[in-house]
């Protein structure tokens, strides 16, 4: 049986840019030069910061493989596919395979509430594929979680699972896995990659590294080389902007750093709408602090 794909260290959870409603192929390529120039290790388009509900599946399709075409393999490339129909994240997850890309994110199906049975044959279903999966775990997104123990069994029983992506904010999910299993475990949540990492977590799939991927690079090195002072102080410098990226409903205050930043427009599809007057003063004193000019 072939070794499975291995992911480690920082990988960015792109947005996906807009203008006048529709996708901003110049900004989005753009963006991942600037990811690759800057030592991002893993491009995973079209998930939640990617506004995937909103992306017709169209528009889906071609940002993966335009994603896919601009990495030119230079990086692994881990679609977001997942759905709340397993019909449905099948034709995504076949379709990115075909693409080319190394890996898909494969979110829990959401807003139908299935058992953790279901959760596992949804995932065997996807696995036929034949595409490593990266389990996608975000209750607060998608109102159910695996538990551990499912996550286990789907490491443990299919080959084709080679990695979660735990955003359940539960530091005793990434001990239970590490303790029973060697499946790859990445944080979903910039501000724990650190305390993941320090229970055998190898990364994380990062929102802030959309603006800072250099910044998320060092941490990811100072942590996988065991430097706990050096990785620890990047985490505590980092902190902040971890903490206002999250002020409302990512990717909103990504996109308005972006924004800030020059990089894109700061456009997002309803129902999501900009970030609140109130909340960019601060962000972008925050930006300053890091070097970028950054106009509120």
């Amino acid at each position: 049986m072939a070794e499975r794909l291995k992911l480690e260290g920082s990988m960015v959870a792109l947005v996906t840019p807009f203008r006048g409603g529709e996708v901003d192929w110049d900004a989005l390529g753009r963006l991942i030069d600037f990811q690759l120039a800057n030592g991002t290790q893993g491009l995973v388009p079209c998930g939640t910061t990617g506004e995937s509900p909103t992306l017709s599946h169209e528009e889906h399709d071609a940002v993966v493989e335009y994603t896919i075409k601009r990495a030119a393999g230079r990086v692994p490339v881990i679609a977001g596919t997942g759905s709340n129909s397993t019909a449905e994240a099948v034709r995504l997850t076949s379709h990115a395979c075909e693409a080319g890309a190394d890996a898909c994110l494969v979110v829990n199906p959401y807003y139908n509430k299935p058992t953790q049975q279901g959760m596992y044959e949804h995932v065997a279903e996807l696995a036929k594929v034949g595409l490593p999966i990266v389990l996608y775990n975000i209750p607060g997104r998608s109102g159910v979680e695996l538990l551990p123990e499912t996550v286990i069994r789907m490491y443990n029983e299919i080959h084709q699972v080679v990695a979660v992506k735990d955003a359940t904010g539960k530091l005793d999910n990434a001990s239970a896995l590490a303790a029973a299993c060697d499946i790859t475990i990445l944080s979903g949540d910039d501000s724990l990659t650190l305390p993941i990492g320090a229970v055998g977590g190898k990364g994380v799939i990062s929102v802030l590294a959309n603006i800072l991927p250099g910044e998320i690079r060092k941490l990811c090195d100072a942590m996988l080389a065991g430097d706990l002072p050096a990785a620890t102080a990047r985490h505590l410098r980092l902190f902040p902007l971890f903490k206002a990226m999250f002020v409302q409903t990512n990717p909103i205050p990504i996109k308005a750093a972006l924004s800030m930043a020059g990089m894109i427009e700061n456009e997002l599809r309803l129902p999501l709408v900009p970030l609140s007057e109130k909340h960019r003063p601060a962000l972008a004193e925050m930006l300053r602090a890091f070097g970028l000019q950054a106009a509120a």
